[in-house]
């Protein structure tokens, strides 16, 4: 269970990281090789994906819950600004319905 959660934290990290670099290039003036190591970044995230050994759509369900933490720690670490209360709660509910879809018994 660790090592899933962990998989899908740095798979969180390297699609969030090949996103925020084009919105660098295009909304701060960034310059355009930082493409390149977006580009990467999500070849990166597309291979990780490919680790779980579970169906690929009940992967990307419960991938999609971890993700929103983590797109909210990126918001208080990288952007500044801080997750409300809301925000948490949000997460709360998300990380449940991860754990519902990827830990429920399979038959």
């Amino acid at each position: 269970m660790l090592r899933t959660l962990l998989l899908f934290a740095v798979t969180a990290c390297a699609e969030i990281l090949g996103c925020y670099l084009p919105w660098l290039w295009l909304k701060r003036d960034g310059s355009p090789w930082l493409l390149l190591p977006a580009a990467a970044s999500l070849a990166l995230f597309a291979w990780l994906l490919t680790l779980h050994p579970d169906a690929s759509g009940r992967i990307y369900a419960a991938y999609g819950g971890v993700y929103v933490s983590v797109a909210l720690l990126w918001l208080w670490w990288v952007d500044g600004v801080r997750p409300t209360v809301w925000d948490v709660g949000g997460v709360a509910l998300c990380l449940a319905g991860m754990a519902v879809i990827m830990f429920a018994p399979r038959t």
